[in-house]
């Protein structure tokens, strides 16, 4: 085991498969010989040289479709899209080609290609690097979308990415790169190494796609989120004293949702938060979908904590940011209901 951030840990899952995969490559704006704009693809270039990890063009629509002729042709490529707000000019190459290869050739060809991108906000980006834009993925059917909230995850989930032959849009909390956060904007930060899920081991390992993780057992409600939001609940439980059970979902495309009706159930009283904007998010999907299998079981209507139907503000970043009082407010409505 070794204490690592989550910039490293992404790093070890690259330098891992591509030592034992030679089909393996990684590529991206600025991702060979400067190793990422956030450093996660820092030293694969020096190690496995400039066919294997090197630096693409700005062009998000040709870092995708290049991903997709190499898959289509046997290899695995990872590909950064350097902030996930500009994902946008690839969108239709992954919508109209990358998602669908496998269905159009009736299993002739497989597609598989991780598109790794930071998301989300907390970095005073501004409405230009802040985005959270998960929901318009998990609308695509043939892609896995993935968003890790810890170091020890994004390791085990990359590596699963990557082995898997079908896309995979993996959203890395840029937030979270060097430590979790608990929402306090004025707070030092804190540190990987100190926290249980900073312990990654060096070598290969694998953490299931479609497994939600239960970070927090209780028995007064439910609240469902992912990557930076589950630090903010988890803050936000502690704080109020609320005995709440929270799920780190992990994987949203395919989402657990037995690990969550099993809590849901158990508890009678559901949140659902996201950090992107309200309307048409992916909390509105689970909410839907936990409705369905949990209706007999609720006290209450499913609550959502979200981001505001805005551009993410800079000036007013933590007036849009699901704070931890945010989630305090909606624990204690769900409760008096």
């Amino acid at each position: 085991m070794s204490k690592m951030n989550m910039i490293q840990a992404l790093n070890s899952a690259m330098d891992n498969m591509m030592e034992r995969d030679a089909n393996v490559l990684a590529f991206g704006e600025d991702a060979g010989y400067f190793g990422g704009v956030f450093r996660v693809t820092a030293g694969l270039q020096e190690k496995y040289g400039l066919d294997r990890c090197f630096d693409a063009p700005i062009n998000e629509a040709a870092i995708v479709a290049m991903a997709i002729g190499m898959a289509a042709n046997g290899l695995k490529p990872v590909a950064e899209i350097q902030f996930s707000d500009y994902i946008f000019p690839g969108f239709d190459q992954i919508v109209s080609e990358l998602s669908r290869l496998r269905y159009r050739t009736a299993g002739t060809f497989t597609a598989p290609v991780v598109i790794r991108t930071p998301s989300g906000g907390g970095i005073r980006g501004g409405q230009t690097h802040s985005m959270s834009p998960e929901a318009f993925f998990t609308h695509i059917p043939g892609i896995q979308v993935v968003m890790p909230s810890n170091p020890y995850d994004a390791k085990g989930l990359l590596i699963a990415a990557i082995e898997s032959p079908d896309p995979v849009v993996f959203f890395e909390p840029k937030r979270l790169y060097n430590g979790p956060f608990d929402g306090g904007a004025g707070k030092a930060l804190e540190a990987w190494g100190k926290h249980p899920k900073g312990e990654v081991p060096e070598n290969h390992y694998s953490l299931p796609i479609g497994k939600a993780d239960v970070v927090r057992e209780g028995s007064a409600m439910t609240i469902v989120t992912y990557g930076t939001l589950v630090h903010v609940a988890l803050a936000a439980a502690e704080q109020s004293g609320i005995d709440a059970e929270i799920i780190d979902l992990r994987t949203l495309i395919p989402y657990d949702i037995e690990t969550i009706a099993a809590s849901v159930n158990k508890t009678g009283r559901c949140i659902v938060a996201q950090e992107a904007p309200r309307t048409s998010g992916f909390g509105a999907e689970l909410a839907a979908q936990i409705q369905e299998d949990c209706f007999f079981a609720l006290e209450t209507p499913i609550k959502r904590v979200t981001g505001w139907d805005t551009p993410y503000p800079h000036a007013h970043e933590w007036s849009y940011f699901p704070g931890p009082q945010r989630f305090i407010d909606a624990m204690r409505e769900v409760l008096e209901a």
